[in-house]
């Protein structure tokens, strides 16, 4: 008989900011939004952004630059192998037991 599969579902608030903030601890406390491809638009935002601008979410960077320097946001580029990085520790089975 196959051993049981467990499955898990880890839910982490504002993963792509979140992982900008793990690896900058400059960034702990501070507004984070985190840019598509080519720095078109936010696809990510910390907790503390979104409670300044509750609409930053896709927003053209072009039209949120000039708020973000003012309110001292955060501002980066997406880093996929990061976020691919962290992903695949988080998900690790060693991890899960």
């Amino acid at each position: 008989m196959p051993a049981p599969i467990s499955i898990a579902l880890i839910d982490a608030e504002s993963f792509y900011a979140s992982c900008e903030a793990a690896f900058d601890p400059k960034l702990r406390g501070r507004p984070i939004v985190v840019l598509s491809n080519n720095d078109g638009c936010v696809v990510a935002a910390n907790s503390i952004a979104k409670q300044i601008d509750p609409g930053i979410m896709f927003k053209p960077y072009f039209q949120i630059k000039a708020w973000a320097q003012t309110m001292g946001v955060a501002v980066r580029s997406s880093n996929y192998e990061l976020y691919g990085a962290v992903s695949n520790r988080i998900a690790n089975p060693r991890m899960l037991q």
